[in-house]
């Protein structure tokens, strides 16, 4: 093909001009160059071409897999090659070619003058491409993970002074003397308290409680104010200047327990309610802004984009809509009010929808308390425990105190939440809920309610769980992506990690037969008619990190991949598939937070949370899992950690 560029001929000076711009040669060149024509007469004029400066669509990009491996969690497209990110939600999603052509339509479809003016080469410069990021082949992208029960604030408490590696009461004082010497502020002053958290007397020889007098052992901690809370906070440990600060103590506290020798002494184990004897620190914002920063840089390194923090007293949400209210969070919020009283405080909690800057905070829900836990014998259980017979467990509150408090929160709108670990404090708990949803102004969708951890149920209380409130709906919607009839029970929210935790002594607390129904993940889900199951990890009781629970749930098997019943994994019929696993830490979690239309799946129209894995977890060797590491976790659209 010859060139199109004219050739001027060598009789060219002795023609017209007129005749040179009719030329068709010329005529070609000015049908190519008006458009630029006019943008220098319009920039001549003054006028602005505000519409071939796309400012919104430049922010617009795509992220690719070759490979297809972006799990979207949405049940019409589980797998796409591509979502194209506007602004802060999902717009598009499919194959590379497909979602580049529909970008290219909606920008054209949005600048005037459309059908009329189109910009020909060279000036289609002018028009903005599709940013696409591709992936490396063997990553993978997953909708923004959310924990659906932790401490935000306990977990940065913690991380100050961490004892959950301690094997012995010796390692917990070495760990003590180190912390004290690394701080001169307290070496140098007695009366400075010192606090932790994380011990687990079921680690140690012989698994009994430790003494006040183990602190007395080591002569830099005599006579100093020491208080260490348990790994799973229902119980904490004093040293004998704090129980002297305490006394004198009572003899017995409702919903708690003072362990006391043969003597009758208290030893300097307070469980569960007694545990509000022990001095605390005024609320102090600045600790919490150090406890708030720390948990939110390693959530966001580990692909948390929404934490549900389950029990959040009034200081602290105040402290969480005052920074909400000057910043943008970093990560979403959704948080369960506390009070402890048996008398109604749902006016003590402000009532919060997607609040501050960016929308990322939520109050919306409560959280109440039951029993205690499993490791301090704190649970409430149908009959005595099976290698403790003196104690079937606590039930921190009287049945009838919990279920006049439940009917008048879920009355004043609030979702209720209720920690439940023994098979007794479920039974009760499901009995209030059965009880107050045959009253037809309850309305199970609208209220929610959830079990936090239905960790011990008979096997007839888990059918329970499924089917309270389980009436049909007249109105069909559109949940999880499936065409179907709301048939909305209680939620169960568990942490699977709990069970790959307790799975070494679970057993002999419980025995054969109760054990049936304790970490029954598979059995509760398939127990739901809607396949709710949402996944949590409770931290900082267990690792912040969420495919400590991914895996836990598919493999049933410690990090180690051992467990008591060999590599298979500890009763293994109660795993979950990997897709049930990650529709528990993302679409599940959504709709036990009432935010299943924006969240939870990268679906058109939802928010631009995702994460990126840079190996696939969906595939790879269950030993595999673990080695997996976020390259990238992203909230509306913006890089919150790593790189895209």
């Amino acid at each position: 093909m010859t060139s199109s560029l004219p050739v001027k001929p060598a009789s060219a000076s002795r023609q017209s001009t007129s005749s040179s711009i009719n030329s068709p040669q010329h005529r070609s060149w000015w049908a190519r160059s008006w458009p630029l024509a006019l943008l220098v007469a319009l920039g001549a004029t003054g006028v602005t071409v505000t519409w071939l400066k796309p400012e919104t669509h430049s922010l617009d990009y795509a992220v690719c897999s070759a490979n297809h491996t972006i799990y979207t969690v949405d049940s019409d497209l589980p797998n796409v090659q591509c979502i194209v990110v506007h602004d802060t939600l999902i717009a598009d999603t499919g194959d590379r070619e497909d979602i580049t052509l529909r970008w290219r339509e909606r920008w054209w479809s949005e600048i005037p003058l459309t059908g009329i003016i189109h910009l020909p080469w060279p000036l289609n410069f002018l028009e903005p491409s599709l940013r696409v990021i591709t992936i490396r082949p063997d990553s993978i992208v997953v909708p923004g993970l959310t924990d659906a029960h932790a401490h935000m604030l306990h977990y940065g408490f913690k991380m100050n002074l961490n004892l959950e590696d301690c094997t012995s009461v010796n390692e917990v004082l070495s760990h003590l003397k180190a912390y004290v010497i690394s701080h001169p502020d307290i070496l140098s002053d007695p009366t400075r308290w010192i606090e932790g958290m994380g011990w687990d007397q079921n680690k140690w020889p012989r698994a009994q409680y430790p003494h006040a007098d183990d602190f007395d052992r080591e002569p830099l901690l005599r006579g100093r104010r020491i208080s260490l809370a348990r790994i799973d906070v229902h119980a904490s440990w004093v040293s004998n200047r704090v129980l002297q600060l305490m006394a004198p103590l009572p003899e017995n506290v409702d919903g708690g327990l003072i362990i006391r020798d043969e003597h009758g002494k208290p030893t300097g184990i307070f469980v569960d309610n007694a545990m509000d004897l022990i001095p605390s620190q005024p609320f102090s914002e600045a600790h919490a802004m150090e406890y708030f920063t720390r948990a939110t840089t390693d959530a966001l390194a580990v692909g948390l984009t929404n934490v549900h923090d389950a029990s959040s007293v009034p200081e602290e949400i105040q402290f969480y809509k005052k920074l909400s209210e000057t910043q943008k969070l970093p990560l979403r919020l959704y948080l369960m009010g506390n009070v402890n009283s048996d008398d109604y405080w749902g006016n003590q909690i402000p009532r919060l929808i997607q609040h501050g800057f960016g929308g990322r905070l939520t109050v919306r829900s409560v959280k109440l308390f039951t029993d205690g836990a499993l490791g301090s014998f704190g649970a409430a259980l149908l009959e005595p425990y099976s290698d403790n017979p003196s104690t079937s467990g606590i039930m921190r509150v009287q049945p009838e105190a919990l279920a006049k408090l439940v009917r008048e929160l879920s009355i004043d709108g609030w979702q209720v939440n209720i920690h439940c670990i023994g098979d007794r404090a479920n039974h009760v708990v499901l009995d209030i809920y059965e009880d107050m949803l045959a009253n037809a102004s309850f309305s199970i969708d609208a209220l929610r309610p959830r079990i936090e951890h239905a960790q011990i149920l008979t096997l007839d209380d888990i059918k329970r769980t499924g089917k309270l409130g389980g009436k049909k709906s007249s109105i069909s919607y559109f949940v999880f992506a499936l065409s179907m009839v709301s048939n909305s029970t209680v939620i169960p929210s568990v942490q699977p990690t709990h069970a790959t935790s307790d799975m070494w002594y679970a057993e002999d607390r419980l025995g054969p037969k109760r054990i049936q129904g304790a970490y029954a993940y598979r059995t509760l889900l398939d127990a739901s008619p809607n396949r709710i199951l949402p996944l949590g990890s409770d931290f900082p009781v267990e690792g912040i990190n969420p495919l400590l629970g991914f895996y836990a749930a598919v493999s049933r098997l410690s990090v180690k991949g051992d467990s008591p019943h060999g590599p298979g994994g500890w009763y293994p019929s109660e795993r979950l598939t990997r897709a049930e696993a990650l529709k528990g830490m993302t679409l599940d979690t959504a709709y036990a937070s009432f935010s299943e239309d924006i969240l939870g799946s990268l679906s058109i129209g939802k928010k631009a949370d995702f994460v990126v894995l840079d190996r696939d977890i969906m595939t790879v060797p269950m030993d595999e899992i673990l080695g997996a590491k976020v390259t990238a976790t992203v909230i509306d659209g913006e890089v919150e950690y790593g790189n895209l």
